[in-house]
């Protein structure tokens, strides 16, 4: 599928079939004639059921011959061969299908994914619909178009049983039909209140996921088995559980109550229907064969009116809701230059200014930085400082593009940096975030993600060259080849500081003219945070970088510290400058000082 088909619009019920089809037409077609033909098999077999009995019926008789038994026997055995082999070819159509929509169809969510804006992460709301449109969002896809198919498939051969029902009594088939319709629009209320019920627990079911994942999965064994929580967060999985499920099952529960009454109504229907056909019988005016085709008839049409149908139109209702999500999902906003090639070459930064800077999050009221001001140049080192929450990692958002909405400027190079796309930010600054990754591929890529546009093998052994990186390297079973993790069997785990030192030289490998630490260290010891901070400062000598931190020992390595206070630059200068003047920033550095000593 081209990305052309993810386009702002509002999506249907039309775009189960358009989109299947514009991946596999050929096996969407080929679908298409089976369900055709699957349709009229019914109405064929009630006929060819009555003439096979009557013709039977006439050979016992002795009133007439044993051929005459042969074309509706072949004709049921076609009938029956077809059904068992159509079954096979569905599966494999399915299985086709389902292959080419995950390389396409679920390439262009992602790609859409790739494209969102930063805030849209970080948004409830958003990130709510980006999860229920992206989560088994080919298995959906099928559903609905499955659905539809089923659902032509249903009303063509509910239309022919109807037909014949109705030319023999007339009356039959308006019954019926007459006790469907209420049974439809029961059905579909009933697919529309699951589908919001869906919504609904959906938090809930993601808490208790992850509370799954954290009392299964590997990363978190020691501590499950140090601390025996085990049982504790069990129970706390079991209640998210339950709560999602019982809003889902009230639902559920109710509308099946409903749904089946209805189908009550119609099994009686069905009853009279049987019970009026025997008078005819009795009179001769319907042959045996043909009373037991229509018996089978109403039979059919109680299967197909009380539980297909029921079933297909309330998944038709959870269909149209997926729609309704994969439009909200579609028209959220986007960054033009996510998913643009990084450049191998960058601007280089010479100056960055922030000039009467206000910011607040989306969707909420208070300012975290209140007419912030700095100028940061090249080749310095800087570190802010400050309280949890005092807004030094948003600044850092703010610099690399990942939220462009804010009151002021900021200039880079004297240029507004809004000027800037996302890409071109991006490449300005290497970042390690506290919450770093830990990618289990090989030691080398680990480094090389840093950048991939190019395979630069001199700056690769440069990163090698700083000790801490390079020792981790050279005690590995297979040196940088060797898979970190243990998601291969032979792959090595490696400790907490090890997994940083990593993180840092893939920023180190990466050509950004900034540098920032954005307080990847929290969990380390001051003594050991200082460390960290030291070698990322003696490996960007030449480069630009600024460090992130409530701790202040690393602060004493920049050139410049900035005190973040009340959503402002509170106080500007070297340590010494800073000591001296015996404000917020000596007050914390005496308050930390024994963490150093």
């Amino acid at each position: 599928m081209k990305e052309k088909i993810l386009t702002d619009k509002k999506y249907g019920l039309r775009d189960y079939l358009y989109i299947p089809f514009s991946v596999y037409p050929f096996g969407c077609l080929l679908k298409l004639l089976t369900k055709l033909v699957s349709a009229l098999l019914p109405a064929l077999q009630v006929l060819t059921m009555a003439a096979f009995i009557d013709r039977v019926t006439l050979v016992v008789q002795g009133k007439a011959g044993g051929n005459e038994v042969y074309v509706p026997l072949l004709l049921l055995a076609c009938i029956l061969a077809f059904t068992y082999l159509n079954g096979q070819l569905i599966a494999f159509l399915n299985l086709k299908t389902e292959l080419r929509l995950a390389g396409t169809y679920e390439t262009a969510l992602l790609d859409k994914r790739g494209k969102l804006e930063y805030w849209h992460i970080e948004n409830d709301d958003s990130w709510n619909v980006v999860d229920r449109t992206c989560k088994e969002a080919t298995e959906k896809l099928l559903r609905g178009f499955d659905s539809l198919l089923d659902m032509g498939e249903l009303l063509i051969r509910v239309l022919s049983l109807l037909i014949i029902l109705t030319l023999q009594v007339w009356w039959i088939g308006l019954a019926i039909l007459a006790v469907s319709i209420p049974l439809f629009r029961v059905s579909l209320k009933a697919g529309k209140e699951n589908y919001e019920a869906y919504r609904n627990a959906e938090k809930k079911t993601r808490e208790a996921e992850y509370l799954h994942k954290v009392l299964t999965e590997r990363e978190s064994a020691e501590e499950r088995t140090l601390f025996g929580y085990s049982d504790w967060l069990n129970k706390k999985w079991l209640e998210k559980y339950e709560t999602a499920r019982k809003i889902t099952m009230s639902v559920m529960l109710r509308n099946y109550i409903k749904m089946k009454g209805s189908s009550l109504i119609t099994v009686a229907i069905s009853l009279i229907i049987i019970l009026v056909l025997l008078y005819p019988l009795s009179q001769g005016k319907l042959t045996a064969g043909m009373f037991i085709a229509l018996v089978s008839a109403a039979l059919e049409l109680i299967q197909l009116m009380s539980w297909q149908l029921a079933r297909l139109t309330e998944q038709m209702a959870k269909n149209k809701a997926y729609m309704d999500d994969l439009t909200e999902f579609v028209g959220l906003s986007e960054d033009d230059g996510a998913l643009k090639e990084k450049n191998a070459s960058p601007d280089v930064v010479e100056e960055v200014e922030f000039r009467d800077v206000s910011f607040r999050y989306p969707g909420t009221d208070s300012y975290i930085l209140k007419h912030f001001s700095l100028r940061i140049e090249k080749g310095r080192h800087y570190a802010f400082v400050g309280i949890n929450g005092a807004g030094k990692t948003t600044i850092v958002k703010l610099l690399t593009g990942l939220y462009r909405e804010y009151e002021g400027d900021i200039f880079i190079n004297g240029r507004n940096s809004r000027e800037y796309d996302s890409r071109q930010l991006m490449d300005m600054f290497s970042v390690v975030y506290q919450d770093f990754a830990r990618y289990q591929i090989s030691f080398a890529d680990n480094i090389r993600l840093g950048n991939r546009t190019e395979n630069d093998e001199a700056r690769f052994s440069q990163v090698l060259s700083f000790n801490e990186i390079g020792e981790i390297a050279q005690a590995l079973p297979n040196g940088t080849d060797t898979c970190l993790g243990k998601i291969k069997k032979n792959g090595v785990d490696l400790s907490g500081g090890q997994w940083q030192k990593i993180a840092i030289g893939r920023a180190l490998y990466q050509r950004a003219s900034i540098r920032i630490m954005d307080e990847p260290t929290a969990a380390l010891d001051p003594v050991s945070e200082s460390n960290v901070y030291r070698i990322f400062g003696e490996a960007s000598r030449d480069v630009t970088t600024i460090f992130i931190t409530h701790r202040l020992g690393a602060a004493r390595l920049a050139d410049t510290i900035v005190v973040l206070d009340g959503g402002n630059a509170a106080e500007t200068g070297s340590h010494e400058q800073l000591m001296a003047k015996q404000g917020i920033y000596a007050e914390m550095f005496e308050a930390q000082r024994s963490w150093y000593q």
